[in-house]
C-alpha cells in the first residue's frame, strides 16, 4: 500500500503527502467499528489521510464527523480526499492540535488510530516520528482528551499494538471505564495478534471479545476479513 493513492469503492485516499500510509490494520479497524444507537457526532482523532472519517461516513449517513490532524500538510491531503468524495458535506477536517483545541461540541463516538510506539527509537522523518511516536500525545493524555469531549453515553474505538492496548485498558479502569468489545487481529493463523481493536465506554459490560486473522497460508485474505473489507475494498 505504498501507492500515492488507494481506490476504495466509493473514495479515493490519496497519500503521498502523509507520513503515515493507509494500512490493513486501520482499514479493519474502519470497517469493524460500530457506532452507538442514536450517534449524531462521530470525532475523528489523528486523521491522518481521513480515511476513518471516510469510512465511517460511508456507512452513518446521518452523522456528523469531525476529523482533526496536527500536521499541516496530512491535514490539507485530508482535506482534498474528503472534498473529491461524495461525503464533503458530512465531514469537516480540522488542522489543530487535539490537546489544545476547543471543540465546538462533545461527541457521541470517537475513533482514533493514534501514535503506537512509546519507548522505540525514532528515525529522520519527523512528520512520521510524530505519527508513529507518543510524544505529548501519550496514551494518559489521549484518553483525558477522550474524556473531555464525550458525551455520558459516547463510545470510543481504538486500535493499538496489544502491549500498548493493555497500558491504555489500564488507564482505562483507573477511570471507571470499560472495555465492551474487542477484537484481536492476527498476521496470520500461526502468528499471534499484534493489534487490537477495541470499544470502550463508561458502561460496565461484558466484553465482547473476537479474533480475526487477517492471512491465509497462501498470504491472501482469509474469508472472515474478505467478508468484513467488502464494502470498501475494490479488489479481494
Amino acid at each position: 500500500m505504498s501507492n500515492t493513492y488507494f481506490q476504495f469503492k466509493q473514495f479515493t485516499i490519496h497519500q503521498g503527502e502523509c507520513a503515515m500510509k493507509v494500512s490493513t490494520d486501520a482499514c479493519i479497524q474502519g470497517a469493524w467499528a460500530q457506532v452507538p444507537s442514536g450517534c449524531k457526532r462521530i470525532l475523528d482523532v489523528g486523521c491522518g489521510t481521513g480515511l476513518l472519517a471516510l469510512m465511517l461516513a460511508q456507512r452513518f449517513s446521518n452523522c456528523i464527523i469531525d476529523a482533526i490532524e496536527i500536521d499541516e500538510r496530512a491535514a490539507a491531503q485530508a482535506k482534498r480526499n474528503v472534498a473529491e468524495s461524495i461525503f464533503a458535506k458530512q465531514i469537516s477536517i480540522l488542522h489543530a492540535d487535539a490537546l489544545s483545541y476547543s471543540f465546538e461540541h462533545t461527541y457521541d463516538f470517537i475513533i482514533c488510530n493514534p501514535p503506537f510506539f512509546s519507548n522505540s527509537l525514532k528515525g529522520p522523518n519527523n512528520n512520521r516520528n510524530l505519527a508513529r511516536h507518543q510524544q505529548e500525545l501519550t496514551l494518559s493524555t489521549l484518553f483525558t482528551l477522550f474524556q473531555k469531549n464525550t458525551s455520558s453515553t459516547a463510545q470510543v474505538c481504538i486500535l493499538l499494538p496489544v502491549d500498548e492496548f493493555a497500558t491504555f485498558e489500564h488507564i482505562a479502569s483507573t477511570h471507571n471505564w470499560f472495555v465492551n468489545k474487542k477484537l484481536f487481529i492476527k498476521p496470520m493463523d500461526s502468528k499471534t495478534a499484534n493489534r487490537v481493536v477495541a470499544i470502550c465506554s463508561s458502561v460496565n459490560t461484558d466484553c465482547d471479545q473476537h479474533e480475526l486473522v487477517i492471512y491465509n497460508a497462501a498470504h491472501a485474505y482469509t474469508p472472515l476479513c474478505k467478508e468484513l473489507l467488502a464494502p470498501y475494498y475494490l479488489h479481494l
